[in-house]
């Protein structure tokens, strides 16, 4: 029997619940048959894996792969993610570095597949690094099928918190932000930012998320958000915001409604 996650109750409230008993949970998440027989195949095969054609020919393990990334919805895109594989991301021309989701760089780099040394599949460490993902980001998945929401809130925490130990620049890390559609989102919406504002030009995408989380969280570095107090104020903003959105679109309805009824 699958494990679904237990929400009572939405937005701040339960991510905070979620939070408490959130060791509790994925342990039970983690051992319903399927995601066990998913992990145990890959933990089993991936060693022998040396190509990027024995990785996109079998689906199984390219689903935990893609998985660990957020990037499970091109199961189906094999030439695709054969020359995100193939191509790296050492030349600045790759397909990794020209597209504007940072997952698929990060994806290319996990594997190693370009170049002359050996994969990376076989390295001491590396199945269970993939799972650590997979597990997470799964359960994550599990929550938003309940809350799209506080899938994204957990994702922005786990995502954060990895983040800011990374040694790039600011400014290099703020793009990774940017570039990562589902933490993106989060923190879009935290700031305060515009529909449309992603039409603007990317520089001065990148000083407007310097300087409003600056200015909100007191985080003008993406690594002020090692700090937890400070991933929960994104949070709890986010959440906020996204609560107040949601209570404006039903009092519309409702507004538009009553309109139609007294119009009959």
């Amino acid at each position: 029997m699958t494990f679904s996650p237990i929400i009572p109750v939405g937005g701040l409230v339960g991510l905070t619940l979620l939070n408490r008993t959130l060791a509790r949970q994925t342990e039970l998440f983690n051992q319903s048959p399927t995601l066990r027989r998913d992990t145990e195949y890959f933990e089993q095969n991936i060693a022998a894996v040396q190509t990027v054609e024995d990785l996109v020919s079998d689906r199984r393990l390219l689903r935990v792969a893609l998985g660990a990334f957020g990037l499970q919805d091109d199961i189906d895109s094999r030439a695709f993610i054969g020359a995100i594989l193939k191509q790296g991301t050492e030349a600045p021309d790759a397909l990794a570095n020209r597209l504007a989701d940072d997952r698929y760089r990060r994806f290319s780099d996990a594997f190693g597949f370009s170049g002359s040394a050996p994969p990376r599949t076989g390295e001491e460490g590396f199945a269970a690094s993939i799972l650590d993902k997979f597990r997470r980001r799964e359960f994550e998945t599990a929550v938003g099928l309940q809350d799209e929401s506080l899938r994204l809130a957990l994702n922005a925490e786990r995502e954060l918190a990895e983040l800011a130990l990374d040694e790039g620049s600011d400014n290099a890390l703020w793009f990774r932000i940017l570039g990562t559609p589902p933490l993106r989102r989060v923190f879009e919406v935290a700031l305060g930012l515009p529909r449309g504002f992603g039409q603007l030009d990317i520089d001065r995408q990148l000083e407007e998320f310097k300087s409003r989380s600056g200015r909100q969280f007191g985080a003008a570095s993406p690594k002020d958000f090692a700090q937890i107090d400070i991933r929960e104020a994104l949070s709890r903003q986010f959440l906020l915001r996204e609560q107040l959105s949601s209570v404006g679109f039903q009092s519309s309805q409702a507004i538009a409604l009553s309109l139609l009824q007294n119009g009959r």
